[in-house]
């Protein structure tokens, strides 16, 4: 059998000696395994001699036959070869182990190697890097340890290739901390030691970890690798740390590791298109004297990437044709985030003629482009035509939800998600905490907070900036701010959502401290950073401030103000009073006015009851959106105040006419782990008979008296005579008041009561929650569809401006 084998093995490598092979045979498989044919004179000696074979099984040309096998990915016949040799040489165990990695055998390789044990061999150095790679590939942790515990029996813990492959597994299996145990405790490291911990941290998405093993290796006279490099630029990127990459990519350029090495120069190009240094990237790019497919495909990516929706076609359509290049998977993948919906839908036509599909990374991306543009049927349908659906998948179509307000959808599909195999993940979590926010639910929002602690996911950047938008939304600035002082490494992603939460609150002043901080900390601002920084100026009407970070923005950090600062800025203007200014500010705009900026007109008009400037306003936004709720509302109002019953009557039949009605108030408030939900003049709580006895003890208290014949509420009746309110909908017994009552009764004396209402607070409702916190020492939080009010001691944050 031995010969019979051997035999074979030496016809693969040498066909010209043995003609019952074809040359076909000898291109596939002889060309790659020539330094076998060293072996050829023992091998005839063995096919010429049979029957001496069992006689001669220490014979070097067995073993390198078995090599030879083994390499060649045929492990039956290494097997057969095997069973027929001296099984006392660990060197041919080692072989069979090695050959069972090289051709991902990883459960055959780890069987072998118990099998190995179980014969008495000990192995060598050379055994357990295979055995390690094994286990990684089989991601058993258990096994890993009883692996560890051999080498340390064995004292091959001085190995350096046995410690690389051990720090390794565990960086694969996610023991960060036996990883860095070990490698703190190696009496010797090389570069791959360096490597794999780098890589490793990177891999575990702790860029910040991987930097500091970068920073140090550097201090401990190691020069970096490829390998190296690659692994630090990819940390960069994950922490965005321009200032470190531009640093390693001069590293990179000085000890010439970019030359002529194109993935270095893709990961340089990567790094930049994350950062949106876009020409940064285009000078990388255009440098490059070798573009694989690769480097294509990380252009078109970075173009779309950055809203230069143009060059991604531009770049895919050169690759193409004048490069020659087939667009693959990836290509596709990059470019539907520059997409539109009429390109998008294109790009999947292709993508389905071209037979890409089924793929679930294209797939996903594909979710991802529809619910960008609010296609969540589409998005629907392609995940569920999904097979195999991974943690990935539901991820993009629990984001897609969330995206287009489908909060309650998508607690739904994650409660789906929580009740099959998968395991929610930091990127699960952060999609998810967004719906939380919009569902007010502060009492699930603390429930997910504890299994994110659970899960370890306490320490995460991304997942901490989600948990203080969470809070702040749901009206707990406080748990907000304990959520901000966390974050270890705060990006400005983190330091935005802090300087909004306090904005949204009515605490400006505060925000503008923030970003004092933000400053000193040495984190660049972004456009998101000084749209919250207007916001809190326009909310709490601090209008110099405001015009000086406005002008700022280009000046000192080369930002050019966007759509939405020329918005808070009108909100600043328009709170002065000040048309002329505000007209004259909207035509000197750089960009055509947009149903946001007429808004904002329209909204300090209603504050400073000017209906000539309202109807102005609502004019140019009926030109835009000829359902905007809101606007029909707002103006409504104005009329019935101003009692102008014909144009009350003509908006009315116009809503009518359209089918638009008017947004049923809803207020929630939270008491004993349950939420409370309660209506205008809402009877049918169970502690409705408590609720309005409370309200009519606070309201005699705060000296409140009855005023329902002198309210107007212009949607309700057509006729003047027909204007005077019922009970049920004065502003006596609006939801807000009632949800107050509800939470002054059933929260702890001295506790804050909590309310989110989803429409805007009116006047009458805002007076009494001032009287009624002075009342009853209270502090009042009251949530509407813009800002939140902190009533406090007969003062409001807003004060008196919303």
């Amino acid at each position: 059998m031995a010969a019979t084998l051997l035999s074979r093995c030496y016809r693969i490598y040498n066909c010209d000696a043995c003609k019952c092979v074809s040359s076909e045979n000898h291109q596939t498989r002889g060309k790659q395994n020539l330094e076998y044919q060293r072996f050829s004179k023992p091998s005839r000696l063995i096919h010429r001699n049979r029957s001496k074979v069992t006689k001669q099984l220490n014979d070097p040309a067995l073993t390198r036959a078995l090599r030879g096998f083994a390499d060649s990915g045929l492990m039956e016949d290494a097997l057969q070869l095997f069973d027929e040799m001296n099984k006392a040489d660990v060197f041919v165990w080692n072989v069979m182990i090695r050959g069972f990695v090289s051709c991902g055998l990883y459960h055959e390789a780890v069987q072998f190697y118990s099998r190995m044990v179980f014969a008495g061999i000990k192995g060598d150095s050379f055994t357990y890097p295979f055995v390690i790679k094994s286990v990684a590939g089989i991601s058993s942790l258990e096994e890993g340890k009883k692996i560890h515990a051999m080498v340390i029996k064995l004292a091959f813990v001085s190995d350096v290739y046995v410690c690389n492959s051990l720090i390794s597994l565990y960086m694969k299996l996610g023991c960060a901390w036996d990883a860095e145990k070990l490698f703190d405790q190696m009496p010797e490291r090389d570069i791959v030691s360096w490597n794999s911990m780098i890589s490793g941290y990177l891999a575990l998405e702790d860029g910040f970890r991987s930097l500091i093993l970068f920073k140090k290796m550097l201090k401990c006279g190691f020069r970096p690798d490829r390998f190296s490099t690659m692994s630090a630029l990819g940390a960069c990127s994950h922490v965005y740390s321009p200032k470190m990459g531009k640093e390693i990519h001069c590293h990179a350029v000085r000890s010439r590791i970019e030359t002529g090495d194109v993935m270095v120069m893709t990961s340089i190009l990567d790094m930049y298109s994350k950062y949106g240094e876009v020409s940064y990237a285009e000078r990388i790019f255009n440098g490059m004297i070798q573009r694989n497919i690769v480097v294509w495909n990380v252009m078109v990516g970075c173009y779309a990437r950055n809203s230069r929706v143009t060059d991604a076609f531009l770049c895919f359509q050169k690759m193409s044709e004048q490069n020659g290049l087939q667009p693959d998977v990836i290509t596709m993948i990059n470019l539907l985030p520059a997409c539109a919906i009429l390109e998008g839908r294109t790009i999947h036509g292709y993508a389905m003629r071209s037979g890409f599909l089924p793929h679930i990374v294209l797939e996903t991306a594909l979710i991802d482009m529809y619910g960008e543009c609010g296609q969540l049927k589409s998005a629907e349908v392609i995940f569920d035509r999904i097979a195999e659906k991974n943690l990935i998948s539901w991820n993009s179509i629990i984001a897609a939800y969330v995206q287009n307000g489908k909060n309650y959808s998508a607690l739904e599909l994650f409660q789906k998600l929580w009740d099959s195999s998968l395991v929610p993940d930091s990127t699960t979590i952060a999609s998810i905490l967004p719906a939380y926010a919009e569902s007010l639910s502060l009492n699930e929002g603390r429930q997910i907070h504890a299994y994110i602690v659970k899960s370890r996911y306490g320490s995460n950047t991304i997942i901490l900036n989600s948990l203080v938008h969470m809070y702040a939304m749901c009206g707990d600035l406080e748990d907000a701010r304990k959520c901000f002082n966390h974050v270890l490494l705060k990006d400005v992603v983190s330091w935005n959502s802090i300087i909004m939460a306090y904005a949204v609150h009515g605490f400006g002043r505060i925000s503008v401290c923030l970003f004092s901080e933000m400053i000193a900390s040495k984190v660049d601002p972004n456009k998101s950073t000084f749209a919250s920084l207007l916001a809190a100026c326009s909310i709490s009407g601090m209008v110099d401030e405001g015009w000086e970070y406005f002008e700022s923005m280009k000046r000192e950090y080369g930002i050019d103000p966007g759509i939405e600062h020329y918005g808070y800025m009108l909100d600043l203007i328009g709170r002065t009073g000040n048309f002329s200014a505000a007209k004259r500010f909207i035509e000197e705009m750089p960009f055509l006015p947009t149903a946001r900026i007429w808004g904002s007109l329209l909204n300090a008009s209603r504050n400073h009851n000017d209906i000539t400037v309202a109807e102005f306003a609502a004019e140019q936004i009926f030109k835009m959106e000829h359902d905007n709720t809101g606007c029909y509302v707002l103006l409504l109002n104005m009329y019935a105040e101003a009692r102008r019953w014909e144009d009350v009557n003509r908006i009315k039949l116009l809503m009518e006419s359209k089918g638009i009605s008017r947004t049923s108030s809803r207020s929630t408030v939270e008491a004993k782990s349950k939420t409370h939900v309660l209506t205008n003049g809402d009877r049918s709580h169970v502690e409705a008979s408590k609720i309005y006895e409370v309200l009519d003890i606070v309201s005699r208290m705060i000296g409140e008296e009855e005023e329902e014949d002198n309210y107007v509420r212009c949607v309700s009746k057509l006729r003047p005579e027909t204007l005077v309110k019922s009970r049920s909908n004065s502003p006596r017994r609006h939801s807000v008041r009632l949800a107050t009552c509800f939470g002054l009764i059933s929260t702890e004396t001295g506790k804050t009561v909590t309310v989110r209402n989803n429409t805007r607070i009116c006047r009458k409702c805002h007076e009494f929650l001032e009287k009624a916190s002075k009342m009853t020492r209270r502090e009042i939080v009251v949530g509407d569809s813009k800002i939140f009010h902190h009533f406090s001691n007969g003062r409001c944050s807003c004060g008196n401006y919303w």
